[in-house]
């Protein structure tokens, strides 16, 4: 977690951060010892490099883990979801997307039970919490095995299934008597479509 906010905050500093900008930020709760840790940590993991004037780089490793445009955003938010629950709002922070991107992500994740959504009453409001499941923590250690797809293709199984009906509906209509290319040409168009070729 606090791995998650030193990264957070050299992200929003475009990637460099040096000791005052943690000063400013939430992290100087923390102490100086555990910043340390944290920040040794890291550099131990070559998720950030230690500058020559004293700063901090955050390093590419690290930013393709949450940040990177060529990592799908459900495989981040899942990321994200495996080191805490978060609202919404704190999911866009972290990621840097807005809400409207991110909310089509979220139910699809949900709809595959990936992630689950919990209403959490803070003061007067109410608050969507979301938390990783135990089928969407196997499916991010499936991704850092075999890699990902650019998107849920198995959501809720419906491209499949419609794939499935449209390939029944050409092979009805090839052993008709009298065949309507110009139906087959489209129905085959429709799969290509659905399958993103």
């Amino acid at each position: 977690m606090i791995d998650l906010e030193i990264l957070h905050l050299g992200i929003k500093r475009d990637g460099n951060f040096n000791e005052k900008d943690i000063e400013n930020s939430e992290l100087k709760r923390l102490g100086v010892g555990r910043v340390l840790d944290s920040l040794a940590s890291l550099k131990d993991r070559k998720l950030i490099d230690l500058n020559k004037d004293g700063s901090f780089s955050i390093t590419d490793l690290a930013k393709h883990t949450l940040w990177s445009e060529q990592v799908p955003t459900w495989v981040k938010i899942l990321r994200l979801l495996e080191i805490k629950s978060y609202s919404i709002e704190q999911i866009s922070d972290f990621l840097k997307k807005s809400d409207t991107e991110l909310i089509d992500e979220i139910e699809k994740l949900r709809k595959n039970q990936l992630v689950l959504m919990s209403p959490l009453r803070q003061e007067s409001k109410i608050i969507k919490m979301y938390e990783i499941l135990p089928e969407g923590i196997e499916k991010i250690k499936k991704i850092e095995e075999a890699g990902f797809q650019d998107d849920l293709l198995e959501e809720s199984g419906k491209p499949k299934t419609e794939i499935l009906e449209i390939i029944g509906h050409i092979i009805k209509e090839i052993s008709e008597p009298e065949i309507n290319k110009k139906e087959l040409i489209l129905k085959l168009n429709q799969i290509k479509e659905k399958l993103k070729i």
